[in-house]
Protein backbone atom coordinates (compact mmCIF):
# COMPACT_ATOMS: atom_id res chain seq x y z
CA UNK A 1 0.00 0.00 0.00
CA UNK A 2 1.54 3.37 -1.44
CA UNK A 3 2.14 6.14 1.36
CA UNK A 4 0.37 9.50 0.49
CA UNK A 5 3.51 11.11 -0.61
CA UNK A 6 4.79 8.22 -2.43
CA UNK A 7 1.15 8.40 -4.54
CA UNK A 8 1.47 12.18 -5.48
CA UNK A 9 4.61 11.48 -6.46
CA UNK A 10 4.02 8.74 -8.59
CA UNK A 11 1.12 10.68 -10.08
CA UNK A 12 3.28 13.58 -10.75
CA UNK A 13 5.62 11.66 -12.47
CA UNK A 14 3.36 9.76 -14.65
CA UNK A 15 1.49 13.17 -15.46
CA UNK A 16 4.76 14.48 -16.06
CA UNK A 17 5.85 12.10 -19.28
CA UNK A 18 1.49 12.20 -20.27
CA UNK A 19 2.70 15.81 -20.85
CA UNK A 20 5.46 15.19 -22.38
CA UNK A 21 5.28 12.54 -24.84
CA UNK A 22 1.52 11.40 -24.46
CA UNK A 23 -0.18 14.58 -25.00
CA UNK A 24 2.44 17.17 -24.95
CA UNK A 25 1.77 20.75 -24.56
CA UNK A 26 3.15 22.18 -27.74
CA UNK A 27 0.48 20.18 -29.80
CA UNK A 28 -2.06 20.72 -27.58
CA UNK A 29 -5.33 22.58 -29.06
CA UNK A 30 -5.30 26.34 -28.11
CA UNK A 31 -8.23 29.11 -27.98
CA UNK A 32 -8.43 32.82 -27.99
CA UNK A 33 -10.83 33.77 -25.13
CA UNK A 34 -12.42 37.02 -24.41
CA UNK A 35 -10.07 38.73 -21.05
CA UNK A 36 -12.92 38.43 -18.84
CA UNK A 37 -13.42 34.93 -19.42
CA UNK A 38 -9.98 33.89 -19.35
CA UNK A 39 -9.14 33.67 -15.37
CA UNK A 40 -8.06 30.42 -14.16
CA UNK A 41 -7.24 29.19 -17.33
CA UNK A 42 -3.64 28.13 -18.45
CA UNK A 43 -1.34 30.20 -20.79
CA UNK A 44 -0.69 28.93 -23.99
CA UNK A 45 1.86 31.53 -24.97
CA UNK A 46 4.33 34.00 -23.60
CA UNK A 47 2.53 37.60 -23.29
CA UNK A 48 4.85 40.56 -24.95
CA UNK A 49 4.47 43.81 -24.02
CA UNK A 50 3.73 46.27 -26.79
CA UNK A 51 4.85 49.44 -25.60
CA UNK A 52 6.76 50.47 -22.42
CA UNK A 53 5.11 51.23 -19.21
CA UNK A 54 5.25 53.78 -18.16
CA UNK A 55 4.51 55.09 -21.58
CA UNK A 56 6.27 58.19 -21.13
CA UNK A 57 8.19 60.05 -17.73
CA UNK A 58 5.70 60.73 -15.32
CA UNK A 59 5.04 62.71 -12.52
CA UNK A 60 5.09 60.78 -9.19
CA UNK A 61 3.58 63.84 -7.10
CA UNK A 62 1.58 67.07 -7.26
CA UNK A 63 3.60 69.54 -7.31
CA UNK A 64 6.10 71.06 -10.56
CA UNK A 65 8.40 69.61 -13.32
CA UNK A 66 11.83 72.28 -13.25
CA UNK A 67 13.45 72.44 -16.37
CA UNK A 68 17.04 70.72 -16.70
CA UNK A 69 19.83 73.02 -15.89
CA UNK A 70 17.94 75.14 -13.07
CA UNK A 71 19.15 75.86 -9.95
CA UNK A 72 17.29 73.44 -7.30
CA UNK A 73 18.98 74.72 -3.97
CA UNK A 74 16.82 75.43 -1.18
CA UNK A 75 15.37 79.31 -1.61
CA UNK A 76 15.40 79.30 -5.40
CA UNK A 77 13.18 80.91 -7.50
CA UNK A 78 11.07 78.96 -10.39
CA UNK A 79 9.04 80.83 -12.69
CA UNK A 80 5.89 78.36 -13.64
CA UNK A 81 4.89 79.00 -16.95
CA UNK A 82 2.10 76.43 -17.36
CA UNK A 83 0.54 73.13 -16.19
CA UNK A 84 0.64 69.26 -16.86
CA UNK A 85 -2.48 67.26 -16.29
CA UNK A 86 -3.09 63.70 -16.58
CA UNK A 87 -4.17 63.00 -20.32
CA UNK A 88 -3.59 66.91 -21.13
CA UNK A 89 0.04 67.43 -21.03
CA UNK A 90 2.00 70.99 -21.48
CA UNK A 91 3.16 71.31 -25.08
CA UNK A 92 5.21 74.80 -24.78
CA UNK A 93 9.12 75.40 -24.65
CA UNK A 94 10.80 75.54 -21.53
CA UNK A 95 14.54 77.29 -20.32
CA UNK A 96 16.30 76.74 -17.33
CA UNK A 97 14.91 78.38 -14.05
CA UNK A 98 11.41 77.95 -15.46
CA UNK A 99 8.60 75.03 -14.72
CA UNK A 100 5.19 74.02 -15.03
CA UNK A 101 2.63 73.36 -12.23
CA UNK A 102 2.30 69.04 -12.72
CA UNK A 103 -0.17 66.67 -11.06
CA UNK A 104 0.09 62.91 -10.39
CA UNK A 105 0.34 60.88 -13.13
CA UNK A 106 1.03 63.78 -15.99
CA UNK A 107 3.65 63.67 -18.74
CA UNK A 108 6.73 65.30 -17.42
CA UNK A 109 7.85 67.81 -20.04
CA UNK A 110 10.62 66.64 -22.44
CA UNK A 111 12.68 69.90 -21.16
CA UNK A 112 12.01 68.69 -17.10
CA UNK A 113 14.34 66.15 -15.48
CA UNK A 114 12.80 67.17 -11.53
CA UNK A 115 9.29 67.12 -10.25
CA UNK A 116 9.44 68.83 -6.34
CA UNK A 117 6.49 68.01 -4.25
CA UNK A 118 4.41 70.72 -3.53
CA UNK A 119 4.81 70.47 -0.29
CA UNK A 120 8.79 71.72 -0.46
CA UNK A 121 7.82 74.64 -2.20
CA UNK A 122 5.77 77.95 -0.35
CA UNK A 123 2.47 76.82 -2.44
CA UNK A 124 0.67 76.45 0.30
CA UNK A 125 1.65 80.38 0.84
CA UNK A 126 0.96 81.59 -2.56
CA UNK A 127 -2.07 79.14 -3.54
CA UNK A 128 -4.78 81.83 -3.21
CA UNK A 129 -3.14 84.54 -4.77
CA UNK A 130 -2.06 81.97 -8.21
CA UNK A 131 -3.90 83.64 -11.29
CA UNK A 132 -3.13 80.27 -13.79
CA UNK A 133 -3.30 82.50 -16.38
CA UNK A 134 0.12 84.13 -16.07
CA UNK A 135 3.25 82.65 -14.95
CA UNK A 136 4.28 83.27 -11.41
CA UNK A 137 6.76 82.39 -9.25
CA UNK A 138 7.60 79.54 -6.63
CA UNK A 139 10.28 78.99 -4.16
CA UNK A 140 11.75 76.24 -3.02
CA UNK A 141 11.93 75.46 0.29
CA UNK A 142 14.55 72.74 0.44
CA UNK A 143 17.22 71.02 -2.34
CA UNK A 144 15.99 68.81 -4.69
CA UNK A 145 17.97 66.64 -7.55
CA UNK A 146 17.32 65.80 -11.07
CA UNK A 147 15.14 62.76 -11.37
CA UNK A 148 13.15 63.39 -7.88
CA UNK A 149 9.84 62.00 -8.45
CA UNK A 150 9.54 61.09 -11.61
CA UNK A 151 7.94 57.63 -13.13
CA UNK A 152 10.97 57.08 -16.06
CA UNK A 153 9.41 55.89 -19.37
CA UNK A 154 9.82 51.87 -19.32
CA UNK A 155 11.10 51.51 -16.04
CA UNK A 156 8.56 49.00 -14.62
CA UNK A 157 8.26 47.16 -18.27
CA UNK A 158 10.29 47.27 -21.71
CA UNK A 159 8.86 47.24 -24.85
CA UNK A 160 8.61 43.81 -26.18
CA UNK A 161 9.16 42.54 -22.61
CA UNK A 162 7.74 39.09 -21.70
CA UNK A 163 5.49 40.02 -18.93
CA UNK A 164 3.65 36.73 -18.29
CA UNK A 165 4.82 32.91 -19.50
CA UNK A 166 3.04 29.81 -21.26
CA UNK A 167 1.95 28.12 -18.71
CA UNK A 168 0.90 30.78 -16.09
CA UNK A 169 -2.82 29.99 -14.43
CA UNK A 170 -4.52 33.87 -15.03
CA UNK A 171 -5.71 35.16 -11.79
CA UNK A 172 -7.17 38.83 -11.09
CA UNK A 173 -3.62 40.47 -10.96
CA UNK A 174 -3.06 39.19 -14.39
CA UNK A 175 -6.20 40.36 -15.81
CA UNK A 176 -5.41 43.81 -14.47
CA UNK A 177 -1.88 43.77 -16.05
CA UNK A 178 -3.28 42.44 -19.14
CA UNK A 179 -5.75 45.12 -19.64
CA UNK A 180 -3.66 47.54 -18.59
CA UNK A 181 -1.53 46.70 -21.74
CA UNK A 182 -4.45 46.55 -23.95
CA UNK A 183 -4.74 42.55 -24.17
CA UNK A 184 -8.98 41.79 -24.99
CA UNK A 185 -8.12 38.55 -25.97
CA UNK A 186 -5.52 35.94 -24.62
CA UNK A 187 -4.70 32.54 -26.24
CA UNK A 188 -5.24 29.80 -23.50
CA UNK A 189 -4.72 26.23 -23.80
CA UNK A 190 -8.29 24.42 -24.52
CA UNK A 191 -9.74 22.57 -21.29
CA UNK A 192 -9.54 19.20 -21.31
CA UNK A 193 -12.77 17.20 -20.95
CA UNK A 194 -13.14 15.58 -17.99
CA UNK A 195 -15.53 12.90 -17.53
CA UNK A 196 -17.53 11.90 -14.22
CA UNK A 197 -19.91 9.19 -12.95
CA UNK A 198 -21.06 7.43 -9.92
CA UNK A 199 -21.50 3.69 -9.40
CA UNK A 200 -24.51 2.16 -7.00
CA UNK A 201 -27.51 0.89 -7.28
CA UNK A 202 -28.71 2.20 -4.18
CA UNK A 203 -27.96 6.08 -5.85
CA UNK A 204 -30.76 8.48 -6.71
CA UNK A 205 -30.31 11.21 -8.80
CA UNK A 206 -31.24 14.64 -7.19
CA UNK A 207 -34.69 16.02 -7.85
CA UNK A 208 -36.02 12.72 -8.19
CA UNK A 209 -37.94 11.02 -5.19
CA UNK A 210 -36.54 8.41 -3.10
CA UNK A 211 -39.36 5.18 -3.10
CA UNK A 212 -37.27 2.83 -0.70
CA UNK A 213 -35.60 3.31 2.62
CA UNK A 214 -32.73 1.52 0.98
CA UNK A 215 -32.40 4.39 -1.52
CA UNK A 216 -29.62 7.63 -1.11
CA UNK A 217 -29.22 10.63 -3.03
CA UNK A 218 -26.05 10.49 -5.33
CA UNK A 219 -23.93 13.38 -3.39
CA UNK A 220 -20.42 12.67 -4.70
CA UNK A 221 -20.83 13.91 -8.70
CA UNK A 222 -22.63 17.44 -7.59
CA UNK A 223 -19.57 17.43 -4.61
CA UNK A 224 -16.89 16.85 -7.39
CA UNK A 225 -18.29 19.59 -9.97
CA UNK A 226 -18.00 21.77 -7.15
CA UNK A 227 -14.41 20.91 -6.27
CA UNK A 228 -13.75 21.30 -9.95
CA UNK A 229 -15.15 24.62 -10.03
CA UNK A 230 -12.12 26.64 -10.85
CA UNK A 231 -10.00 24.29 -13.06
CA UNK A 232 -10.19 25.24 -16.45
CA UNK A 233 -11.74 22.09 -17.97
CA UNK A 234 -15.61 21.04 -19.17
CA UNK A 235 -16.70 17.99 -17.32
CA UNK A 236 -19.16 15.46 -19.09
CA UNK A 237 -21.18 13.61 -16.57
CA UNK A 238 -22.06 10.32 -17.02
CA UNK A 239 -24.85 10.05 -14.44
CA UNK A 240 -25.24 6.82 -12.25
CA UNK A 241 -24.32 3.52 -13.22
CA UNK A 242 -25.80 0.46 -12.14
CA UNK A 243 -23.58 -2.89 -10.10
CA UNK A 244 -23.42 -4.16 -13.52
CA UNK A 245 -20.47 -5.57 -15.14
CA UNK A 246 -21.86 -5.09 -18.83
CA UNK A 247 -23.17 -1.34 -17.91
CA UNK A 248 -20.14 -0.16 -16.06
CA UNK A 249 -17.92 -1.46 -19.61
CA UNK A 250 -20.22 0.59 -21.31
CA UNK A 251 -19.88 3.85 -19.53
CA UNK A 252 -16.49 3.59 -18.93
CA UNK A 253 -15.91 2.60 -22.62
CA UNK A 254 -17.53 5.57 -23.97
CA UNK A 255 -16.82 8.04 -21.66
CA UNK A 256 -12.72 7.08 -22.60
CA UNK A 257 -13.56 7.86 -26.56
CA UNK A 258 -14.74 11.37 -25.06
CA UNK A 259 -12.79 12.69 -22.40
CA UNK A 260 -9.07 12.93 -21.39
CA UNK A 261 -9.48 12.31 -18.12
CA UNK A 262 -12.39 10.20 -16.35
CA UNK A 263 -13.07 9.90 -12.49
CA UNK A 264 -15.34 7.79 -10.82
CA UNK A 265 -17.26 7.46 -7.33
CA UNK A 266 -17.68 3.98 -5.59
CA UNK A 267 -17.53 1.03 -7.40
CA UNK A 268 -13.56 0.74 -6.43
CA UNK A 269 -13.77 -1.92 -3.04
CA UNK A 270 -13.21 -5.43 -3.61
CA UNK A 271 -17.04 -6.47 -2.99
CA UNK A 272 -18.55 -8.46 -4.83
CA UNK A 273 -20.85 -6.02 -7.25
CA UNK A 274 -17.93 -3.22 -7.44
CA UNK A 275 -16.80 -3.88 -11.06
CA UNK A 276 -15.19 -0.48 -11.66
CA UNK A 277 -11.73 -1.84 -11.04
CA UNK A 278 -12.12 -5.06 -13.50
CA UNK A 279 -13.28 -3.03 -16.25
CA UNK A 280 -10.08 -0.69 -15.90
CA UNK A 281 -8.04 -3.60 -15.79
CA UNK A 282 -10.02 -4.94 -19.06
CA UNK A 283 -9.58 -1.74 -20.72
CA UNK A 284 -6.25 -0.14 -19.38
CA UNK A 285 -4.20 -0.94 -16.33
CA UNK A 286 -4.23 0.27 -12.98
CA UNK A 287 -1.12 2.36 -11.70
CA UNK A 288 -2.04 1.97 -7.84
CA UNK A 289 -4.42 0.43 -5.57
CA UNK A 290 -5.35 1.66 -1.80
CA UNK A 291 -3.55 4.37 -0.24
CA UNK A 292 -2.05 4.29 3.29
CA UNK A 293 -4.49 7.10 4.28
CA UNK A 294 -7.82 7.44 6.05
CA UNK A 295 -10.97 8.06 4.95
CA UNK A 296 -9.92 6.94 1.88
CA UNK A 297 -8.00 3.98 1.14
CA UNK A 298 -9.63 2.50 -1.39
CA UNK A 299 -7.87 5.12 -4.05
CA UNK A 300 -7.60 3.91 -7.06
CA UNK A 301 -4.96 5.85 -10.17
CA UNK A 302 -4.90 4.11 -13.33
CA UNK A 303 -5.30 4.60 -17.02
CA UNK A 304 -7.63 3.54 -19.97
CA UNK A 305 -5.85 2.57 -23.20
CA UNK A 306 -7.58 0.12 -25.20
CA UNK A 307 -7.64 1.43 -29.19
CA UNK A 308 -6.95 4.63 -27.78
CA UNK A 309 -4.35 7.09 -29.60
CA UNK A 310 -3.23 8.45 -26.22
CA UNK A 311 -4.44 7.33 -22.98
CA UNK A 312 -7.35 8.14 -20.74
CA UNK A 313 -5.98 9.13 -16.71
CA UNK A 314 -8.14 7.49 -14.39
CA UNK A 315 -9.24 8.67 -10.93
CA UNK A 316 -11.28 6.02 -8.77
CA UNK A 317 -12.41 7.97 -5.82
CA UNK A 318 -14.38 5.79 -2.73
CA UNK A 319 -18.19 5.97 -1.96
CA UNK A 320 -19.05 8.13 0.86
CA UNK A 321 -18.19 12.10 0.32
CA UNK A 322 -15.66 12.72 2.83
CA UNK A 323 -13.54 10.38 0.85
CA UNK A 324 -14.16 12.12 -2.53
CA UNK A 325 -13.05 15.26 -0.74
CA UNK A 326 -10.18 13.84 0.80
CA UNK A 327 -8.71 11.88 -2.65
CA UNK A 328 -9.40 15.07 -4.47
CA UNK A 329 -7.73 17.69 -2.73
CA UNK A 330 -4.87 15.72 -2.05
CA UNK A 331 -4.49 14.16 -5.59
CA UNK A 332 -7.41 14.93 -8.03
CA UNK A 333 -7.45 18.19 -8.09
CA UNK A 334 -3.52 18.87 -7.97
CA UNK A 335 -2.72 16.26 -11.08
CA UNK A 336 -5.58 18.33 -13.35
CA UNK A 337 -3.66 21.41 -12.59
CA UNK A 338 -0.82 19.93 -13.97
CA UNK A 339 -2.37 18.09 -16.61
CA UNK A 340 -3.88 21.25 -18.10
CA UNK A 341 -0.63 22.91 -18.47
CA UNK A 342 -0.25 25.11 -15.58
CA UNK A 343 3.21 25.45 -14.55
CA UNK A 344 4.61 24.42 -11.68
CA UNK A 345 4.76 27.61 -9.52
CA UNK A 346 0.98 28.05 -10.78
CA UNK A 347 -0.26 25.14 -9.04
CA UNK A 348 -2.75 26.11 -6.06
CA UNK A 349 -0.72 25.66 -2.63
CA UNK A 350 -2.09 23.55 -0.20
CA UNK A 351 -2.51 25.62 2.52
CA UNK A 352 -0.96 23.61 5.39
CA UNK A 353 -0.15 25.53 8.87
CA UNK A 354 0.67 24.20 12.64
CA UNK A 355 -1.86 24.58 15.48
CA UNK A 356 -2.06 23.75 19.00
CA UNK A 357 -4.58 20.67 19.60
CA UNK A 358 -7.45 21.55 22.25
CA UNK A 359 -8.31 17.84 22.91
CA UNK A 360 -7.07 14.55 23.04
CA UNK A 361 -7.25 12.83 19.41
CA UNK A 362 -7.79 8.80 19.05
CA UNK A 363 -5.13 7.37 16.23
CA UNK A 364 -4.36 3.89 14.98
CA UNK A 365 -0.89 3.45 13.23
CA UNK A 366 -0.17 2.23 9.63
CA UNK A 367 -2.30 5.24 7.75
CA UNK A 368 -2.71 9.32 7.59
CA UNK A 369 -5.62 10.35 8.81
CA UNK A 370 -7.11 13.49 7.86
CA UNK A 371 -9.31 14.23 10.87
CA UNK A 372 -12.01 17.17 10.77
CA UNK A 373 -11.59 19.93 13.03
CA UNK A 374 -12.56 23.62 13.99
CA UNK A 375 -9.11 25.74 13.31
CA UNK A 376 -9.24 29.46 15.52
CA UNK A 377 -6.77 31.49 16.86
CA UNK A 378 -6.47 32.23 20.75
CA UNK A 379 -6.48 36.01 21.82
CA UNK A 380 -2.92 36.11 21.71
CA UNK A 381 -3.57 34.85 17.65
CA UNK A 382 -1.96 31.65 18.14
CA UNK A 383 -3.72 29.03 16.27
CA UNK A 384 -5.26 26.06 18.05
CA UNK A 385 -7.54 23.54 16.23
CA UNK A 386 -10.23 21.11 17.91
CA UNK A 387 -10.76 18.01 16.62
CA UNK A 388 -14.44 16.63 16.39
CA UNK A 389 -14.79 13.67 19.13
CA UNK A 390 -16.24 11.08 15.78
CA UNK A 391 -14.75 10.50 12.56
CA UNK A 392 -16.17 7.97 10.72
CA UNK A 393 -16.05 9.08 7.47
CA UNK A 394 -19.63 8.80 6.75
CA UNK A 395 -20.71 11.96 8.94
CA UNK A 396 -21.59 14.23 6.27
CA UNK A 397 -22.98 17.29 9.03
CA UNK A 398 -19.69 17.25 11.07
CA UNK A 399 -17.28 18.11 7.36
CA UNK A 400 -20.20 20.62 6.93
CA UNK A 401 -19.34 22.45 9.98
CA UNK A 402 -15.19 21.85 10.01
CA UNK A 403 -13.29 24.47 8.72
CA UNK A 404 -10.34 22.01 8.50
CA UNK A 405 -8.44 18.53 8.52
CA UNK A 406 -5.87 17.91 10.89
CA UNK A 407 -2.93 15.92 9.27
CA UNK A 408 -1.83 13.12 11.20
CA UNK A 409 1.24 11.10 10.14
CA UNK A 410 1.15 7.40 8.91
CA UNK A 411 3.38 6.48 11.89
CA UNK A 412 1.46 8.17 14.55
CA UNK A 413 -0.42 6.90 17.37
CA UNK A 414 -2.45 8.53 19.65
CA UNK A 415 -2.53 13.18 20.34
CA UNK A 416 -2.93 14.68 23.40
CA UNK A 417 -4.01 18.19 23.73
CA UNK A 418 -1.37 20.41 24.21
CA UNK A 419 0.77 18.52 21.00
CA UNK A 420 1.34 20.94 18.18
CA UNK A 421 -0.41 19.05 14.83
CA UNK A 422 -0.03 19.91 11.00
CA UNK A 423 -3.40 21.56 9.74
CA UNK A 424 -4.76 22.02 5.95
CA UNK A 425 -7.45 24.42 6.45
CA UNK A 426 -9.98 23.82 3.64
CA UNK A 427 -9.53 26.08 0.66
CA UNK A 428 -12.89 27.42 0.07
CA UNK A 429 -12.37 29.00 3.16
CA UNK A 430 -9.18 31.18 2.45
CA UNK A 431 -9.70 31.97 -1.67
Amino acid sequence: MITVAGLISEIQQRIETYNTNDYPLYKRVVASYDLLDSRHHILAEDIVSPFAIPRQNLSAMDGYAIAKDSVLAADSTIDIVGESQAGSPYSGDISAGQGVRIFTGAVVPDSCDTVIMQENTNFTAIKDSIDKSHPYAITLSQDAKPDDNIRKQGEEIEVGEAVLLKGKRLNPADISLLANLGFGQVTVYQPLTVGVLATGDELVAIGNELTSLAQIYNSNTPTLKSLLADLPITIRDYGIIADDLDKTTTAVTQAMQECDVLISTAGVSVGDYDFLTTVIEQLGQINHYKVAMKPGKPFVFGELTKDLAKPVLYFGLPGNPLSTIVGSLQFVIPALWQMAGAAPQERPMQLSLTATLKNDVKKSTGRMDFQRGILSQNELGDFQVESFTKQQSHRIKQLSHANCFIVLAQDSGNVPAGETVKVQPFPWLHR
